[in-house]
């Protein structure tokens, strides 16, 4: 007996907003955490005044914050195998966004 073997199949997938998802959330910040096969990714917003003073605090040489506090956006769960698939995602895009920017070089 042969074991399946894993395959990608993509197709476009139309996703309705909800109520809570209707409207876009800002964020700046991200931390990915794995527990018992699951990827947890926060998304959170540190207010910029306060990035800006930090960067101004370590490039002064002062002494720097142990801790900052931010917002908690929101959190999302998902296993390891969708986590992967959304760094395939991701890094699509970030390559056709670098060769975007690129300049053409004529032949």
């Amino acid at each position: 007996m042969s074991e399946p073997k894993d395959t990608t199949i993509a197709f476009n997938v139309r996703l309705k907003p909800s109520e809570s998802s209707a409207h876009p959330r800002a964020t700046n910040c991200t931390n990915v955490g794995v527990a018992q096969g699951i990827a947890y990714l926060d998304f959170g917003f540190i207010e910029p005044a306060l990035l800006d003073a930090i960067a101004k605090t370590a490039k002064d040489g002062q002494v720097e914050m142990k801790a900052v506090d931010g917002q908690l956006v929101t959190r999302v769960a998902m296993s390891v195998d969708v986590l992967a698939r959304l760094h395939q995602q991701v890094q699509q895009i970030l390559i056709s966004m670098r060769d975007a920017r690129q300049p053409k070089t004529k032949s």
